[in-house]
């Protein structure tokens, strides 16, 4: 078990995790359709997404979760 000061940095790095992981398997379908080579290119373009999904969530939720505190009671 984890800490609960760690929860936040937690829930971005799990939700990255599957947001990045069920994009690219859809978008990469969409892109190139299914064929014997689809897990390759699945897995190359996670190792991009995934990375950039973290980063990009752990800049801005905080961003977003003070903005969303701001407009709601």
């Amino acid at each position: 078990m984890f800490p609960k000061k760690y929860s936040n940095l937690l829930f971005i790095l799990v939700m990255g995790f599957g947001m990045s992981l069920l994009m690219t398997l859809i978008i990469t379908y969409v892109n190139t359709g299914m064929d014997n080579e689809y897990p390759i290119r699945f897995l190359k373009a996670w190792a991009v997404g995934l990375p950039i999904a973290i980063t990009t969530a752990l800049l801005v939720g905080p961003i977003t979760k003070k903005f969303v505190d701001k407009i709601t009671k």
